[in-house]
Parts: structure tokens; sequence; C-alpha cells
């Protein structure tokens, strides 16, 4: 067994890459169980792994394949593993059909997208936003997921602990929205004490209830009750196991299926509040509007400051979580705007697709499409000077 001390890394300041930040802050999250199988750009994250889990008694295990790296994670995941696994675009698609069952048992566990450039294999080394819809329809059926966006390497290893904290709060499929890029950047950031990770981390434990295994409704409440995730080989779970429309105790029905559907995709929205993570930056008489996420944004800073000096007044509404998508938040953000502009990582405009849908018709909403490159700040400095003619 390892030493549960060499989780935590020396509390301070360290250079880091972006994949290894993110392999840290799944160890500081308590990460007992990586399945993976190397894929550009997200190979570094097995590799660290390899060599890091042993020492704090996990298990790092490359699978013969994507299909057997993400069984494996939720097979861990059901004996009570904090598990994950990180992949790139033509990965991902070959684990949808397990994630779709994972939502469907609900069954907690976190995935790393480093994304890079597709259609089919693309440019192995490029970024590429290209999976976030794939995120967000992980799979045949309809269910919830939470997809959170860093912009560098200390929110690679914070959000990284957010992300198990919320796959075992809300039992879904969490993913963590990185790619080519902000995999490989080598950047300082601060390793927080083992005290306080220890504190911020929600640990995979028993209920002391043991009455439901599911998720239900609390009509006394009006709200969902989302137990703890049940774990394999104790009592603590259900009667059935099937991947079908069940109630709180597992059992199936065809009758099940229309409140069950309901409850994978209203136990994150009613709890929009809590998950949607934003930030504003000179937001308070902005008429010029960015909403981005990633990368895109840290560009958008330099622009609106620049912008900002010419009179022009913009704001950067930024999105940590991607889904559930914020709708009350941005409808009350843009109600106001003369203008918004969305920079992404991708040509079709996938987050700006869902912004327009929440705007007024008659407030223009400007897309700045990049692929396999980064915005430079003037691109987007392009575009203020002409939206405030």
């Amino acid at each position: 067994m390892g030493n549960n001390d060499k989780r935590y890394l020396p509390e301070g300041k360290q250079v880091m890459m972006g994949n290894i930040a993110m392999s840290e802050g799944a160890l500081a999250a308590g990460l007992n169980f990586f399945g993976g199988y190397p894929i550009t750009p997200s190979t570094e994250v097995i590799e660290h792994l390899a060599r890091r889990m042993p020492e704090v008694g996990g298990v790092c295990m490359q699978m013969e394949d994507e299909l057997a790296s993400i069984n494996a994670v939720m097979g861990a995941s059901l004996v009570g593993a904090k598990a994950m696994t990180a992949t790139s675009g033509p990965g991902f698609s070959l684990m949808v059909e397990t994630i779709s069952m994972a939502a469907c048992l609900e069954i907690p566990f976190v995935f790393c997208d480093v994304q890079r450039n597709g259609p089919g294999t693309g440019f192995v080394t490029e970024p590429h936003h290209n999976d976030l819809g794939l995120m967000r329809f992980a799979g045949n059926g309809e269910f919830g997921v939470i997809a959170l966006a860093p912009m560098n390497c200390q929110e690679l290893f914070d959000l990284t602990i957010t992300a198990f904290n919320f796959a075992e709060i809300y039992r879904c499929p969490v993913f963590i929205v990185s790619d080519a890029y902000l995999g490989h950047l080598h950047e300082p950031l601060f390793i927080p004490s083992k005290e306080e990770i220890i504190e911020k981390v929600i640990p995979r434990e028993l209920p002391s209830d043991l009455t439901h295994k599911f998720t239900y409704f609390d009509n006394k409440t009006n709200s969902y009750v989302i137990p703890k995730p049940p774990i394999m080989g104790t009592d603590y779970v259900p009667l059935m196991f099937l991947h079908q429309a069940h109630n709180s105790a597992g059992m199936s029905s065809q009758r099940e299926a229309l409140p069950f559907t309901k409850m994978l995709t209203d136990k994150l929205k009613t709890n929009i509040d809590k998950i949607s993570l934003t930030e504003e930056y000179k937001m308070d008489d902005a008429e010029i509007i960015i909403i981005s996420y990633g990368l895109p944004v840290r560009t958008s800073y330099r622009a609106v400051d620049i912008a900002r000096k010419e009179g022009i007044k913009v704001g950067i509404f930024r999105l940590i979580t991607l889904w559930p998508f914020p709708d009350e938040k941005v409808k009350d953000v843009v109600k106001e705007a003369k203008a918004i502009i969305v920079p992404e990582l991708n040509y079709t405009g996938i987050v700006a697709e869902q912004v327009e849908r929440v705007t007024k018709l008659e407030i223009p909403i400007i897309k700045i499409p990049k692929i396999c490159d980064f915005h430079h700040p003037d691109d987007i400095l392009k575009v203020i000077r002409e939206v405030a003619k």
C-alpha cells in the first residue's frame, strides 16, 4: 500500500504542465482508480498517474482500448473507488455507450477530455473545442451532465477537485473541458496545504440511511434527494441493478420512464445555482458583453482592457460551468446588452447557440471562431471596435 501523505504535494508555488496539474488535482480529490488508454494530447495524464497512483495505494490501469477503459472506471466506482479517465475526441467517441449506462445507474466518475482537432483523426496536437456537444449528449437517451472549463493550470488543479465533489454530490458524469494547448501549458500554480484540501474534498462514504439507493423526489420538501452512491460488496446496494428506467430501489418498469428521465435532468437543473460557476470582469456598466470560457477568455481580458482605455464599455461574462447551461444567469446578464461577442475554439459556436437561445432577438450575437489556433487580443478588439461604432 502507498503512503497517503504522498497524495498531497508540498504546499506552495510550483511550475507544472496542464495535464500534470489536472492529474495532481485528481489525486488531491481522492482519486483511487484511473483507467485509460494513451492518446495525444492527453497521454501525459496516464504516464504521470502510472507513477503516482502506486505511491498513494491507488491503481492506474492501462486498458487495451478506450472501451475497456471506461468500463473499468465504472466498475471501480461501483466498488467505492473515486475513479476517472482522460482521453481526447476519438477516444471519447468510443466511450459514450458506457457513459450513458453510468448516467442511468447514477455512477459517479470524472472524465477529462483534452480536446484536439476533428472530425476524424484531425491534427492531434492542435486545440479544437469540438467535443462540447458530445459532452452534453454523451450517449443514447436523455440525462444531465456537468462540464467545467478551466482556463489555466491553477484551475486545472482546483476545478478537478470541484469535479470530483460534484460527481459525489450529483451522481452524474462530470467533464473537465481541456484541450491540446491548455493541457500542455507550463505555468505556475499554488498548491494549498494538505489540511485545506482535506477540508474541501467530499469523501466516498457509506450513508447512514440505507433506504434509498437512487435519487428520488421528496414530496415533503418538493425537491430531489440524491443519496450517496451505492458500493458493491456492502449492504448498500440496490435490489436490482438494471440500466433501465427504475425507481429509487432499482426496480424497473416502463411507467417509470418519464419520471426517471425527468429526474436524471432535473436533479441538476434544480441545483443550477450551486452547480453553475461564473465570473464577471468589468461588467458593472458594460454595454458590449463578451461571453466565453477556457482559453479564449484569457485573450479577452487584454482586449477589454484596451477597449476600456478607448472609452468603450465592454465586459466579460465568463462561463466556468458550461453544462448545465446557466440559462437564467445569461438571460439576466445580457438583457440590456447592445451586442454580445462569443469567441470560441470551434466554428459553429456551440456555446454561442446557447447564448442565442436565451437572448432577445434584437441583440446581435457575433461569433469569433478559431480552430487549431489561439485568439489574439486584436481579433477580439477588432470586433469590439466594429460593434461600438
